[in-house]
């Protein structure tokens, strides 16, 4: 069995393409994970995408996840709701002055509390200024990111608002797969 994906893929070319949300009220920090550790980063992998079938990561090794994090200019920002991680971005640097944007989401129990136009505003912002926190890298010159037809029926309308605009489409057979879940049963 297999289902059609549709993968959008979106850019910033300008900090002044930057549209950001309304911080949510209530006690909302976002912090950077400023030692990269293999094990925080696959739970916030699998608490975020495992009902929406993130897997790419799932079979890479403890070393794989430390030289993933490792690279210079990736970063990993956690939305954290009254000390609760809620949800994550994780930013990556690429030549030539682009940033990818290569994770973002919310931990399924804070999704649709006004949590994720905050973080992705914030993670853009962080993408934008990366190079402060990266000496040697090269100014951002572009913000990039792609979602897909799996994600949440919000996700589109956010990187959108957010100041995104759409530069790629593809249309792809996967096969289906069950949702990983951050352990079997999780998400329902």
């Amino acid at each position: 069995m297999s289902i059609t994906v549709t993968t959008w893929s979106l850019e910033q070319t300008s900090p002044a393409d930057q549209r950001p949300s309304a911080e949510p009220g209530g006690d909302l920090r976002i912090v950077r994970a400023e030692l990269p550790s293999p094990e925080f980063s696959r739970f916030l992998y699998t608490a975020v995408g495992g009902d929406i079938q993130w897997n790419d990561r799932l079979g890479m090794t403890y070393a794989q996840w430390e030289q993933e994090l490792a690279r210079p200019g990736t970063e990993t920002w956690v939305a954290y709701e009254k000390g609760t991680p809620a949800g994550y971005v994780e930013l990556q640097a690429q030549d030539g002055g682009s940033v990818e944007i290569v994770y973002f989401g919310l931990i399924p129990s804070f999704r649709g509390r006004r949590i994720g136009g905050h973080l992705l505003s914030y993670g853009v912002a962080r993408a934008w200024d990366l190079e402060e926190r990266w000496p040697g890298l090269p100014p951002t010159k572009r913000v990039w990111l792609h979602t897909c037809s799996k994600d949440g029926p919000h996700a589109m309308d956010n990187y959108l608002r957010r100041g995104f605009t759409l530069f790629d489409t593809k249309v792809e057979e996967e096969p289906e797969a069950a949702t990983p879940g951050p352990w079997p049963g999780a998400h329902r």
